[in-house]
């Protein structure tokens, strides 16, 4: 009786994961052009070869995805420390500080990616026209998603943007977890408030840290949505990220194989930081305890 209860959840898992990741992994060894023909031509490890060695612009993706989820995430992690140190330090305007701040988090991507497209515009955007204004022309502002050097930096921005406040939640909850005994003792002691920050706060939130750069890292590996509406990868290749380049290659080039690979590629990479950061919070689990 048990196993019959659990066997609908256990299809539907077979169904949506399992099936499409052995799927994936029967394309990944195989050559199909479906632009030329839809027969499947058995190629070994010939895709996967060819990802890592003979393709720069896979390399490409995966630095710009890198600088993302490293730099990016970073800027996360520093902004949600900040304020959720900032509200933790309010009264009664906590309530409309925290509530303001999670707007972002509530409105769709492609609502964020469509309105920061709008604010970069360098025609009629607001950014550069503030920016002339408060340089009375001196500095002229960069066509930031046409120019290869801004392009990235403004699909970070609107990510930094709409999921700083994420972190700031997830580390403020941290904070009103901390004994506040613990906190009056340390002050008692002679604690000024950087130490009660730096020895007492940050070790104890360390998991809570932890879990929240693994879901960043992990959520921001996969960007794809903003990349199409702020700058489809350009100009060039200056913005692609791996997520946009692996779209590119199975459903504009049709090379189903080839994409197979490198999304199982992917998802090893992904694998390995996911395996990394919960070690690294077992082992700060033991410490706490």
């Amino acid at each position: 009786m048990a196993l019959l209860f659990v066997l609908p959840a256990v299809l539907l898992l077979l169904s949506l994961t399992i099936y499409p990741l052995i799927r994936t992994l029967a394309l990944s060894v195989v050559q199909l052009e479906l632009s030329v023909s839809p027969n499947e031509k058995f190629v070994g490890l010939t895709n996967f070869i060819k990802v890592l060695t003979g393709d720069s612009r896979f390399w490409n993706a995966m630095g710009n995805t890198a600088v993302l989820v490293v730099v990016g995430v970073a800027i996360q992690l520093v902004l949600g420390m900040t304020l959720a140190l900032m509200a933790q330090q309010m009264g009664r305007g906590r309530t409309i500080w925290v509530t303001l701040f999670l707007i972002p988090i509530m409105i769709a991507p492609v609502v964020s990616g469509f309105q920061f497209r709008v604010i970069f515009n360098d025609t009629f955007g607001p950014l550069n026209y503030i920016i002339e204004k408060l340089t009375n022309g001196v500095i002229q502002p960069p066509a930031w998603t046409a120019n290869p050097d801004t392009s990235l930096l403004t699909i970070m921005m609107t990510d930094v943007w709409q999921w700083a406040p994420f972190m700031m939640l997830l580390i403020l909850a941290g904070l009103e977890s901390i004994s506040p005994e613990l906190l009056e003792a340390a002050k008692v002691d002679g604690a000024n408030a950087w130490q009660l920050f730096w020895r007492i706060k940050l070790p104890l939130l360390m998991s809570v840290i932890i879990i929240g750069l693994l879901i960043r890292m992990m959520d921001t590996f996969k960007t794809f949505d903003l990349v199409v509406l702020l700058t489809n990868g350009g100009p060039g290749d200056s913005s692609e990220t791996i997520a946009y380049y692996t779209y590119l290659n199975g459903f504009q080039f049709f090379s189903m194989g080839y994409t197979a690979a490198m999304a199982f590629i992917q998802l090893i990479v992904i694998i390995i930081i996911s395996r990394v950061f919960l070690s690294i919070q077992k082992r700060q689990r033991g410490a706490d305890e």
